[in-house]
């Protein structure tokens, strides 16, 4: 290889990478635009790492041109031919050294590829609202992090190894030394493991998410921020409450998919129950054909009749099927309403009644 031919492959291959990096500066995460469909950015994450990974063998060609070609020109005059074999020597373990860690950078970054098509094929499948595509990028983001940090990891450790191995190091006693610090990581670190363990079942069975309502245990709240390792709900007085993964046994989802407004309407015994449930109905209804109400309503209201005898009087109970999180929005609209008509229609609201009966005992004369 002469020199001109050197010049001119290296600066063909200079060319394209110069072209890869612009490609790859444009596909870089830190300049993507907020708000993305979840599909649009796997592509681009995918496509960033195919770029990366081009990148990279475009510049270990360039190297091997000059090196190479600088190795074969040594080779062609009797008096260089000795610094050529110097260089030869001096290459060898660096060499293969070199060797490991580009495999191990190709690997790692074409598995990310594959994980996010894998990823982008399976969020595609789904025609979500906004609020269930935020659901779904939890979700696919936290397995595809998962996935990746174990690609990561084993690739690391078997580069590791097979670098070792290629420059005659002895790996039998190292992966036996790992395997005890393994063993001692993972007993000193169980509550971390079963912290992440559940946490992975939770988001992967998609149990609940941020945004949603939830009572675990003693606490409820908005879910405001979740991970593998811990949950986090702010309560109704502001208060927020960090609930690790592994003490999570029973959850109550309040607010996933649908939600329903459960009403208990209270009636004095001597009120006509018939009319009473015909006044409640009909404000129902309204209330489901109202313009400003009926998104929030899924279904028509059922009102179920009488549901039990109290003591502050007949219970009526009613169901309206709502959006998630607007149950309680149509219940105070509901109850408003309800308010109003009984009132018109001369129903009164009890109080809540108690009766005392008191006796005397006869004193003796």
């Amino acid at each position: 290889m002469t020199i001109f031919q050197q010049a001119l492959i290296s600066l063909l291959l200079a060319r394209w990478e110069r072209k890869l990096k612009a490609t790859q500066e444009q596909l870089s995460p830190q300049d993507r635009i907020p708000g993305q469909p979840l599909t649009t950015q796997l592509t681009l994450s995918q496509k960033w790492h195919l770029t990366s990974v081009k990148h990279l063998l475009i510049q270990i060609g360039q190297g091997c041109v000059w090196v190479g070609g600088t190795i074969l020109i040594l080779g062609l005059f009797p008096y260089s031919r000795g610094l050529q074999l110097l260089i030869l020597f001096g290459l060898k373990y660096p060499l293969r050294l070199g060797i490991a860690v580009c495999s191990t950078y190709v690997v790692i970054r074409l598995s990310y590829s594959l994980i996010d098509r894998f990823s982008s094929s399976l969020a595609s499948n789904y025609m979500l609202t906004w609020e269930a595509n935020q659901r779904l990028k939890l979700r696919i983001t936290t397995i595809s992090g998962v996935t990746k940090s174990i690609v990561t990891v084993t690739s690391v450790i078997v580069g590791i190894l097979v670098g070792l191995a290629s420059i005659g190091l002895n790996t039998v006693p190292l992966l036996a030394g790992a395997g005890i610090v393994g063993v001692g990581i993972s007993l000193a670190s169980q509550n971390l493991i079963r912290d992440v363990i559940n946490g992975f079942c939770i988001i992967v069975e998609d149990q609940y998410g941020v945004g949603d309502v939830v009572s675990i245990g003693e606490f409820s709240g908005l879910v405001e921020c979740m991970n593998l390792r811990i949950t986090q709900l702010r309560d109704g007085e502001g208060r927020l409450i960090t609930i690790p993964n592994s003490e999570i046994k029973i959850v109550a989802n309040m607010s996933s998919e649908w939600s329903r407004a459960d009403l208990n309407i209270p009636i004095a015994y001597q009120t006509d129950v018939d009319q009473a449930l015909e006044v409640i109905s009909q404000v129902a209804q309204e209330l489901s054909k109202d313009a400003n109400w009926e998104e929030r309503i899924l279904e028509s209201p059922v009102v179920l009749g009488v549901d039990l005898f109290g003591d502050r009087g007949v219970m009526l109970k009613v169901w309206i099927k709502t959006q998630p999180l607007k149950q309680w929005e149509v219940s105070r609209e509901f109850r408003r309403r309800v308010k109003n008509a009984l009132d018109q229609a001369g129903i009164p609201i009890p109080a809540p009644q108690q009766e005392i009966i008191t006796h005397y005992a006869k004193s003796k004369v």
